[in-house]
Formats: C-alpha cells, sequence, structure tokens
C-alpha cells in the first residue's frame, strides 16, 4: 500500500512539475495555455510540491500571489490532510 502511495504522489508531483514548464513554454510560444485552476488543482490533488518546484525552476507564475501563497498553503492542506486520513486507518485496522 506504501509503495503505491509514493507512485501515485510521484506522478502528481511530476505531472505537477511538467504543468508548469508546459504552461511556460506555451506562454512563450504563443501556443494555448494551461488554466490556472488547472494548476491549483494539480496542487490541490497532491502535486503541490511538483508545481511549487516548477514555479521557481522554470520562473512561472512566481509573480502572481495567488500563486506564491496558494500553492503552498494547498500543498501543506494537502498533506495535513493525508496524514490525519493515514493516522485514522492505522486506528481501524
Amino acid at each position: 500500500m506504501w509503495k503505491l502511495l509514493w507512485i501515485i504522489l510521484a506522478a502528481a508531483n511530476l505531472g505537477g512539475f511538467f504543468a508548469c514548464g508546459w504552461d511556460k513554454l506555451s506562454a512563450k510560444r504563443g501556443w494555448r495555455r494551461i488554466r490556472e485552476r488547472t494548476l491549483f488543482l494539480w496542487a490541490g490533488l497532491g502535486g503541490g510540491l511538483g508545481v511549487w518546484a516548477g514555479m521557481y525552476c522554470f520562473r512561472h507564475k512566481t509573480r502572481h500571489l495567488s500563486f506564491v501563497v496558494g500553492v503552498p498553503l494547498l500543498t501543506a492542506a494537502f498533506y495535513i490532510a493525508l496524514w490525519l486520513i493515514i493516522q485514522l486507518f492505522e486506528k481501524i485496522l
């Protein structure tokens, strides 16, 4: 079970990282962009560390206060919720 959880979290974080990279490339080339809410969705569903790393690696969305504050908050909220769920299941099982 733990291995599956790590794989899912790694995939979510890689997805968030590459979503930031793709959006930055799309912005530079004038292509269709990824919606901001999609990037927040990646962050809220476990890919927050990847989005956060992508923001600073690609220098993307770092001037937007909603991203500078929102992504770390969503990331913290996700991992706190995950920890609480794990604690609950450990007591049940």
